[in-house]
């Protein structure tokens, strides 16, 4: 059996560089290294340490994969003399913005479904940045790179997550019984609750309960016999379109596997039944008795 072939994929910054060989310019190249010198005194002042060989030396590997991000990002499958003509056209540091400006969109997107106070705490946004920065752009420039791939899943991910938080946003701001403030939100535990109190019919939208009320939907569910069906689409009547994808799915989901509408309207206690309802909300129950 043959080897597998290893493909070299250096970093976009690497690789328009190595063009110069082909290509002299030796303007180009001085202007070149002098920009990214300045990027790399700069980021070592900022997120590293300018008064050591190790921060000046992290610094320099946090440039390279910045700059080969926003060519990455600008340039696409295009060539690495189209880089370097990039580079030379309109800057390093115009190239390490755009791919800076990349990290910090999306160090500012969620990570989960469960949000905090702290998640807004400039002192925590400022950490989860450089921490971001450092995982995607730490990059050996000898060395193979594939940081926009790893963005583009990162992206793909909190994309994700921020769909179901601005439902849960919404669901919250709409609650029938007025609109829910609290800073700490856990998300699927409010579509959860919107879902689930959906099947009763009516559109009326509930983002958050408590045991007393919970007791009333279960023995209105158990007398009326609504059609689950309806009532969710009544729910997703009043809910924006834009919502939509991720609403139907934890519809189809809970359709499929909620342990709370499958015994519902069973035997089953009230108890056991708010129990499980706990597993589903966690912490958009109100406590309102024991």
């Amino acid at each position: 059996m043959l080897p597998a072939l290893v493909i070299e994929r250096l970093p976009r910054l690497t690789r328009a560089i190595q063009q110069l060989a082909s290509h002299p310019d030796d303007d180009a190249a001085y202007a070149l290294a002098d920009e990214l010198t300045g990027i790399t005194a700069m980021v070592a002042e900022k997120f590293t340490n300018d008064r050591t060989a190790e921060g000046i030396q992290k610094a320099l590997l946090l440039t390279v994969g910045g700059v080969s991000l926003g060519l990455e990002h600008v340039l696409g499958d295009d060539t690495d003399l189209a880089g370097l003509e990039y580079l030379i056209e309109h800057g390093a540091e115009h190239a390490f913005q755009q791919g800076f400006r990349l990290v910090k969109e999306l160090s500012a997107m969620p990570q989960d479904a469960l949000v905090g106070e702290y998640d807004t705490d400039p002192l925590y946004a400022a950490r989860r940045l450089r921490d971001l920065f450092v995982e995607l752009c730490q990059t050996d420039p000898n060395q193979n790179w594939n940081g926009m791939e790893r963005y583009q899943v990162m992206l793909k991910q909190r994309k994700e997550v921020q769909a179901v938080v601005r439902l849960a946003n919404w669901l919250r701001r709409h609650n029938s019984e007025g609109a829910v403030t609290d800073t700490d939100l856990n998300a699927e535990g409010v579509i959860a609750l919107a879902v689930i109190f959906a099947v009763e019919g009516g559109g009326r939208i509930v983002a958050r309960t408590g045991q007393k009320e919970f007791e009333r939907f279960v023995k209105a569910v158990r007398k009326n016999k609504p059609d689950f069906e309806q009532g969710w689409a009544a729910l997703l009547a009043v809910v924006p379109a834009q919502h939509h994808p991720v609403l139907v799915e934890r519809i189809d989901n809970y359709r499929r596997s909620c342990s709370v509408l499958q015994n519902i309207t069973g035997r089953t206690a009230m108890k056991t039944l708010f129990a499980e309802l706990e597993n589903y909300a966690g912490s958009e129950l109100d406590a309102d008795y024991a």
